[in-house]
């Protein structure tokens, strides 16, 4: 069975831990990123399966199609960069731990990380000492100010632990099905959607990227913030409408952002409009980037490999192939 590993950029899985599970497998790691489609579909011809790297590269039907070789695909956690309607079309099997119960620890974290390193001005201040000019402002504490959170799971909840250690107060605002477990939780759940984004001293943002998600933080969300106020997105770009971030950032309303996720990445190019926006902090997606979280995920997914190697597939999301097989 011939493995390709894909999107490795450091080449950091073959220290985890967890790449033993994988002896005796023939394992091919790359750690370079290829978006055309056709090369990477004469990458991977000769592979049967295929481990992915988070949605660091799309599965399409197109790319399904080139692959006849290609019998299962194994990742872990939610799976929109994938077409799962063409994988069971062409017997590929998806397994993919859903990991129920469990937040990302890294992701949540990192949002923190960001939260405070905006709220106390820490990038700027750091230039200005490099630049010998001592101290260049006056950042703001975070206890007794408002958090709000947009959207009410995993990763949330856990940054609203955060949160009450630091003494913030936290407000919530979710779907529908969202603020109903926010109520019924006893939570405190913002007046209204407006009120949300406008009595808010920091909004994040943690939903799922998916069709009916996407471009859900509109215009109008954004200009109801206050000047003085934080916007951070840990989750995915496309939960912003297309550009009203930057255009956001432009009016002043929000003062600041704070993110770790793009439209479109990796951003390989100099003076990006967005990264290098005066009112914005940014970080290359490194919200799950660490070992401790890696080893987490990958031993998860070689886990798959493994039972699907000895004929005994685990968390499979399209089950009809491994029945027809």
């Amino acid at each position: 069975m011939k493995i390709a590993i894909l999107d490795d950029w450091f080449d950091t899985l073959r220290n985890l831990p967890c790449f033993a599970k994988l002896g005796g497998l023939d394992v091919t790691v790359f750690t370079d990123h290829l978006a055309d489609i056709d090369a990477l579909a004469s990458r991977l011809k000769p592979f049967d399966a295929i481990v992915l790297f988070r949605e660091r590269t799309a599965i399409p039907a197109s790319l399904i199609a080139q692959l006849p070789n290609l019998k299962l695909i194994s990742q872990r956690s939610v799976y929109p960069h994938i077409d799962i309607e063409a994988c069971s079309a062409h017997n590929v099997l998806v397994c993919s731990n859903m990991h129920a119960g469990t937040p990302s620890f890294a992701a949540s974290e990192h949002s923190w990380a960001l939260i405070m390193t905006a709220m106390r001005d820490i990038p700027q201040q750091m230039a200005s000492l490099q630049n010998g000019n001592w101290q260049m402002g006056v950042g703001k504490s975070l206890h007794g100010r408002c958090l709000g959170l947009y959207g009410y799971g995993r990763i949330a909840k856990q940054v609203a632990h955060y949160a009450a250690a630091f003494g913030m107060d936290v407000q919530w605002w979710a779907s529908e099905d969202g603020r109903e477990r926010v109520r019924a939780d006893g939570q405190n759940l913002a007046a209204s959607r407006h009120d949300f984004f406008a009595t808010s001293d920091v909004v994040s943002i943690h939903v799922r990227l998916k069709p009916n998600t996407i471009g859900i933080i509109t215009a109008p969300d954004l200009a109801a913030m206050r000047a003085d106020s934080l916007f951070v997105n840990t989750s995915r770009a496309g939960l912003i409408e297309a550009g009203a971030l930057r255009a956001a950032l432009d009016l002043g309303h929000p003062g600041k952002a704070a993110i770790d996720v793009f439209d479109e990445e990796p951003i390989t190019w100099r003076n990006d409009p967005l990264v290098t926006h005066p009112r914005l902090i940014a970080t290359p997606h490194i919200g799950f980037v660490t070992e401790d979280e890696f080893e987490i995920q990958f031993a998860d997914i070689f886990d798959q490999i493994v039972a699907y190697a000895q004929g005994e597939p685990i968390n499979m999301i399209n089950p009809t192939v491994w029945a027809h097989a």
